[in-house]
């Protein structure tokens, strides 16, 4: 390596100052040549100038002391006024001419010295070539008359009591407070001043015209009404004012003259100073100014960041963010790029918004604008992505740049981002709180085909209310459904609860069931002291902490509740639980612990994938003892409780008959290989044993190795799911990963077809006759609408569609707007929706943040909108495990011991159990699942007179063609394809179609005998049998279409209608609740890998326990 140190020769031995100045004979001798940088600044000028000009500090001490210069030769000019003795004789001497005293006159020269040299001196400095630009600038000009006058005076004593008009000195004063504030805003970095500029620029040129009209006037006056400078500063205010009173006036021509001219002036310079004043307020108003230092520091507040702000998203936040009690002191300011929009505008001046909300615009991607915004010191940031626009890529792109920027100038400030593809979620995994939109709503639009409404179920989770809907209405069960709706999710840490604090020690199901019983609240997670993860219903064998934090379902949190005993009840004539139910049974506490004899009781078979099986326990020795549940076990026996195990695969088919065994023997449990982007969650599947052939996968059409071309043919035991939508998305990974999950049964596994067009042949081929459920995804290419309410334009007139043609088919879709959802499922002639309408607006003018919810399609679920998810960021502030446990209800993730949701169909067969509340007992007592609420289905009476229409239509709507060309075919084929044809208020009037078609065969087979009016009023008879109910016609468009396919059309006849229900949700009813036929139930299920198999699994399926005769101590609900 080469020495640096031996290329470099060192300095000279006497390199001192000296031999700067006098030179270095040995230097000359040397090839290196010395240079000096900056050579320009050295100079006595440059530093002058620097010291003057451009050194921010200095220079804005030279400003401070030239203005304190000026105000006080404003001063001295006011003090000699008034020490000036009243003038006598003749009247034009007195205007050149005032009384001067020595010491005034010495203070007054002194001020001009120094004034005339820094003048002197600022202007030599800033010289640059043009000594005539520097001439006449104005303040120079007032500064020679103001100060060569005193100096004059210095030779010439005769000229000191010479009038000088040093009240001018004060637009030199105006002139110094700008360049101060310049230089000001330029040695603190202060940039956003323009505002304030003009406001004292404003102030200052008000008070200078005012000044110097109140000493000119003064002084002139000296030759007439000889006014006082307070005489004068009256008349002035009151002809500035415009008010004139006319008791002070001038007299002398001067002063006359002198007075228009300032008017003139200040009819000149006032105006323009207003108008800019009036154009920076504007900007500033467009703009949002900024969020104070001082308020930041005092102050609590989150800012809010988003690419363009819609009214619909604004109170959507609004409203939940300042749900919460301890939020109501909070600010939020929200940094937008673009102009604030009108209706927000109006919005944000309510006085309930204007104190608390501060709009910004600028870009989360400059300092500046994030320094606006007090970005450092705010409590959270919320950046949402904008789902209308077409490229949602892009707008994810702009939503990872905004969290960057927002990481990297403020890393300590939490982040709750929302993002819309999934493949883009790694790139914030920084971010405190993510929710991807896509993998939330495929998660949902999955459960909702195998878990009805799971999505209304979500979205009431999510969303706070008191649960204060729907109790002015008249209908039952809009009351109980908008009660249930007030369930929100809670946590508390055990050992301060007084829910759970008792059951410290005790089985998890155990603190669950009689918690629910004694308190009406729904234990449905909890989490350790030194764990992260929280587990949804970690089963029986999980033993509770004080440490714990438990997390249930409630109306209000313990600490908003308020706690009465039996004895209080009693006295209050309150002869009803703490949690009101519809059938208003008491319940007490008052199952007892069992023993042994309670182990005995406890199922120690293995768990049916399928769900529980609710089966009447055998008579016990009374034939009149009513049915018992077994008892829940403080602690569960670890010898008795047996899993299944679902690795092998005869744990969950052991009643399955042989021939599906083989069937059965094609899948295999495990993680999927392959993942479709970063950071998704690898979830345990069903899988087959070999990947299948791509060319397979196209079902209509054939290969070689199968010759189907219609999803009939393939014989698919289940019902199919079937997927329409525009790309197959990297979303549709978390559509098809819960349904494949490795809790679900094998034998209840649906086949999954995406249909990537949904034209009526497709739609046909591909099995919607006899699929089980049809999911429509919201079209991205509509989201470019000019209206943003039109982006659902696509989508709604598509499910319409489908509605039409196929009115039994389940059809679960997702829309951009809720207010869209009345849409869905459209009647014009309704008079039901037209009631539910009028009761949507008028809990909209209650305040309520839920007025959609009573809508039939979203109570049903068959219908929701990603941006109520919205809400579920919105509460991670307060609510930091709302996500987790969102994701993990819906299967997004899967944490080691935690449980799943699914659910079970209440049969007659299981009405013995009658209530809630022994429901509760039975299924924490055999397989130790949680239930968490009840989707009931209830017949809907016929109320709209679109149906009498249907109905009167129906009754002449037989064709004479369709009766001859089938009158040949057998009578009973004729039959069953002719009511399923037609409407369904057809098969209501048996005896009206009966005689219809006699009618019609009549008139086809009489030949006319009459004429003029009577053949005219066969005509029109006639032709009236011609015309079809539009249903009518609709099936025979797709019959037709079916037969041209050379598809059969036996699953369209078998379709019913099931128009006449509407279905709602009730969230953690009330114990006494009465169980109904045809009730599913939700229920979070332990996992099945959390327990490992002490033995082999029993061949048993049932989960039911046995009851004999030894159980009489057995606790009765």
């Amino acid at each position: 390596m080469v020495d640096l140190e031996s290329e470099v020769p060192p300095l000279p031995p006497r390199y001192r100052f000296r031999d700067l100045l006098l030179g270095d004979q040995g230097w000359q001798n040397d090839d290196r040549v010395q240079v000096e940088f900056y050579m320009n600044e050295n100079t006595f000028k440059e530093r002058l100038k620097l010291f003057f000009i451009k050194n921010q500090r200095s220079s804005l001490r030279i400003r401070l002391f030239n203005f304190s210069l000026k105000v006080l030769s404003c001063l001295l000019y006011i003090i000699r006024v008034l020490l000036d003795p009243p003038p006598q004789g003749n009247k034009w001497y007195h205007i050149f001419w005032v009384t001067r005293c020595l010491p005034l006159w010495g203070l007054q020269v002194s001020v001009a010295l120094i004034s005339l040299f820094e003048t002197v001196l600022l202007g030599y400095l800033s010289y640059k070539g043009n000594i005539w630009e520097q001439i006449l600038r104005i303040p120079f000009i007032l500064e020679i008359i103001n100060a060569v006058p005193f100096i004059i005076s210095i030779f010439w004593p005769s000229l000191r009591n010479l009038f000088i008009p040093v009240f001018l000195n004060c637009w030199l004063a105006k002139h110094a407070l700008e360049n101060m504030i310049n230089d000001l805003h330029r040695a603190i970095q202060r940039t956003q001043s323009a505002m304030f500029n003009q406001v004292l620029i404003l102030i200052s040129t008000l008070l200078c015209l005012i000044f110097t009209c109140i000493c000119g006037i003064q002084h002139l006056e000296r030759a007439g009404k000889k006014l006082t400078l307070f005489d004068s500063l009256y008349f002035c205010i009151v002809t500035f004012s415009t008010v004139g009173f006319g008791d002070v006036t001038p007299e002398t021509a001067l002063s006359k003259l002198f007075v228009v001219i300032m008017i003139c002036v200040a009819l000149v310079v006032l105006p323009i100073q207003f108008e800019q004043l009036a154009f920076l307020w504007m900007e500033r108003q467009k703009s949002g100014g900024n969020y104070s230092r001082h308020r930041a520091q005092t102050e609590k507040h989150v800012v809010l960041c988003v690419s363009s702000l819609k009214i619909d998203l604004l109170m959507d936040f609004l409203n939940e963010f300042y749900a919460h009690p301890r939020l109501q002191d909070y600010y939020v300011v929200i940094l937008c790029p673009t102009e604030i929009d009108a209706q927000v505008r109006r919005v944000l001046q309510i006085p309930m918004w204007s104190q608390r909300v501060i709009y910004l615009q600028g870009s989360a991607l400059k300092d500046q604008d994030l320094l606006r915004a007090k970005m450092d010191d705010a409590e959270a940031c919320f950046i949402l992505s904008s789902r209308c626009e077409v490229d949602r890529t892009s707008s994810d792109h702009q939503t990872i740049l905004r969290a960057w920027a927002v990481k990297d100038f403020a890393p300590n400030c939490p982040l709750y981002v929302q993002i819309l593809k999934p493949e883009n979620k790694f790139h914030i995994k920084f971010a405190d709180h993510v929710v991807c939109e896509e993998e939330f709503k495929y998660a949902m639009l999955a459960l909702n085909c195998i878990c009805p409404a799971t999505s209304t179920l979500i979205t009431l989770l999510v969303h706070t209310s008191r649960g204060q809907e729907g109790q002015q209405s008249p209908e039952q069960w809009q009351k109980m459904y908008g009660r249930c709706s007030g369930n929100e999710v809670y946590h508390i840490i055990m050992e301060e609860s007084t829910f759970f604090a008792e059951y410290e020690g005790k089985s998890f199901t155990y603190a669950s069931f009689h918690a629910h019983k004694k308190f009406g609240v729904c234990l449905i997670g909890v989490r350790r002291e030194d764990n992260k993860n929280i587990l949804l219903n970690p089963g029986p064998r999980y033993i509770l902490n004080a440490t714990d934090t438990c997390f249930y379902i409630n109306i209000t949190k313990e600490e908003n509740s308020a706690f009465k005993n039996q004895d209080q009840l009693r006295r209050n004539n309150a002869s009803r639980s703490f949690y009101h139910g519809p059938s208003r049974l008491p319940v007490h506490s008052i199952i007892a612990s069992m023993g042994t004899v309670a182990i005995d009781l406890q199922d120690t078979s293995c768990r049916s994938a399928s769900g529980p099986n609710l089966a009447l326990p055998p008579e016990g020795s009374k034939e009149t003892r009513r049915p018992s549940i077994a008892p829940v076990l403080e602690v569960a026996d670890t010898s008795s409780i047996q899993t299944c195990d679902l690795l092998s695969d005869q744990s969950e088919d052991e009643t399955t008959p042989d021939e599906d065994i083989s069937t059965n023997l094609e899948y295999a449990k495990g993680y999927p290989p392959y993942s479709p982007y970063i950071g998704s969650s690898p979830t345990f599947c069903h899988l087959l044993h070999e990947k299948i052939p791509v060319c397979c996968l196209r079902l209509d059409k054939s290969c070689q190795h199968n010759y189907y071309e219609d999803a009939k043919a393939y014989g698919f035991k289940n019902k199919l799911i079937i997927v329409a939508a525009e790309t197959a998305g990297n979303g549709l990974y978390n559509f098809i990963v819960p349904l494949r999950a490795y809790y679900r049964p094998k034998k209840e596994l649906n086949p999954i077809v995406l249909l990537l067009d949904n034209p009526l042949d497709d739609l046909l081929r591909c099995g919607v006759t006899f699929a089980a459920n049809m999911v429509v995804v919201d079209k991205e290419s509509t989201m470019s609408a000019e209206e943003d309410y039109m982006a659902d334009a696509k989508t709604i007139v598509n499910v319409q569609t489908l509605f039409r043609l196929f009115s039994s088919l389940s059809i679960i879709t997702e829309l951009t707007h809720p207010a869209n959802m009345r849409f869905m499922q459209f009647r014009a002639k309704d008079c039901y929706s037209l009631a539910l309408s009028k009761l949507e607006k008028k809990e909209r003018e209650r305040g309520s943040n839920l007025a959609f919810m009573f809508r039939l399609p979203f109570a049903a679920g068959r219908v929701f909108s990603i941006s109520m998810l919205d809400t579920l960021l919105y509460q991670s502030f307060v609510k930091d495990y709302m996500i987790s446990i969102t994701r993990l209800l819906l299967g997004l993730d899967t944490t080691p011991g935690s449980g799943f949701l699914c659910s079970m169909k209440i049969t007659e067969d299981d009405l013995w159990i009658r209530t809630y509340a022994r429901l509760y007992q039975k299924l924490c007592s055999s397989t130790g699942d949680i239930p968490i609420g009840i989707y009931r289905t209830e017949s809907q009476k016929l109320r709209t007179s679109e149906s009498r229409e249907t109905a009167s239509q129906s009754q002449i709507s037989i064709s004479v063609e369709d009766w001859e060309d089938t009158k040949d075919t057998k009578e009973q084929s004729h039959r069953n394809n002719h009511r399923n044809s037609t409407s369904s208020d057809q098969s209501d009037h048996p005896l009206l179609r009966r005689k219809s078609m006699q009618w019609a065969r009549r008139l086809s087979r009489k030949v006319p005998k009459h004429s003029g009016k009577t053949a005219e009023k066969i005509s029109q008879q006639r032709l009236n049998l011609y015309r079809r109910s539009e249903r009518q016609e609709l099936a025979e468009l797709v019959k037709n279409r079916m037969k041209h396919l050379g598809l059969t059309t036996v699953g369209y006849d078998e379709m019913n209608d099931r128009q006449g229900t509407l279905s709602y949700i009730l969230i953690n009813p009330s114990p006494d609740t009465r169980l109904e036929v045809n009730d599913v139930v939700y229920l979070i299920r332990p996992d099945p890998l959390a327990y490992l198999p002490n033995s082999a699994p029993s061949r048993k399926s049932s989960i039911c326990n046995t009851t004999g005769p030894d159980t009489r101590e057995e606790t009765q609900l």
